[in-house]
């Protein structure tokens, strides 16, 4: 290829390389950097000491629910213990954590530490429909996300989504939920983590 032909086509290579570069990077960022926080969950005490599950309205408007399987006695959880646990209501443009997590007594103060701790973002690929059972889960639903282990919510529309538990060892680094207030808990990912909005907490005990 002639000199002048190269150095004509170089520039092009260049912005092509760059774009690829970029736009995935603004993809992830810029949502992040925009986001403005939402308010509260505004979940109050469940009627009962171990339901199976709660709804709560937001700041937002939205009308959340959290819920686990009739059969799942979230009085007498053990480690191994694998949970399906299911929402609807959800803000789909955000990603959340479902994980066992300490419930704070402020409202306003995020909910942990978690059982697995936050879900791993290092990129893997996990084929469509796979179920794979982790104390914690990752549900976000942008495309960029999603290549870092994020599942997708199950309907954008309705903010539904399906996480699926395996029960860790109660206790952890400066916390035990055998002793603290524990509970299967979503609350926003790392793109909003100041955001309480769509904290929700299902109450759980562990089995002597």
């Amino acid at each position: 290829m002639p000199a002048r032909k190269r150095r004509r086509v170089w520039p092009w290579v260049v912005l092509g390389v760059a774009l690829l570069v970029l736009v995935p990077t603004a993809a992830i960022v810029l949502p992040i950097l925009l986001h403005r926080d939402a308010g509260l969950s505004n979940q109050q005490q469940p009627a009962e000491a171990f339901p199976g599950s709660v709804t709560a309205r937001g700041d937002d408007g939205r009308t959340r629910e959290l819920s686990v399987p009739d059969d799942v006695d979230t009085a007498a959880l053990a480690p191994g213990d694998r949970i399906v646990v299911t929402g609807s209501g959800y803000d789909a443009s955000r990603g959340i954590y479902v994980a066992i997590c300490v419930i704070p007594d402020d409202p306003a103060v995020k909910p942990g530490p978690c059982i697995g701790g936050a879900p791993s973002q290092e990129a893997t690929e996990v084929p469509e429909g796979t179920v794979q059972y982790a104390p914690s889960n990752w549900i976000n639903d942008d495309w960029a996300w999603r290549l870092f282990g994020a599942r997708a919510y199950d309907d954008v529309g309705t903010g539904s989504f399906t996480a699926y538990l395996e029960v860790g060892e109660p206790a952890g680094d400066g916390f035990d939920c055998r002793e603290d207030r524990c509970g299967i808990v979503t609350r926003n990912d790392h793109t909003a983590a100041g955001d309480r909005v769509q904290d929700l907490a299902i109450p759980v005990a562990f089995a002597p």
